[in-house]
């Protein structure tokens, strides 16, 4: 397990070994584990957004994309 990202927007946990990752929406405090090529996806958008200059309207699009998805309750211990 590792953290990727992490800005006032979303957290981003990655678990290499089970191919998955954990997407946070800090808007809304929901989350979802995503696994194989969901997971995957996401890394490659994130990372190509990443790469460029983005503000937080930027993150919020990505994370619009799949808002959908993002139906866990997150609990922060």
């Amino acid at each position: 397990m590792m953290i990727v990202f992490d800005n006032p927007v979303m957290h981003v946990v990655d678990y290499p070994a089970q191919d998955a990752v954990e997407v946070i929406d800090k808007r809304v405090n929901k989350g979802v584990l995503m696994r194989n090529g969901a997971a995957e996806r996401f890394r490659s958008e994130l990372k190509a957004l990443v790469s460029g200059d983005p503000d937080i309207e930027a993150f919020d699009a990505l994370l619009d994309e799949y808002q959908t998805l993002l139906s866990q309750p997150a609990i922060y211990h």
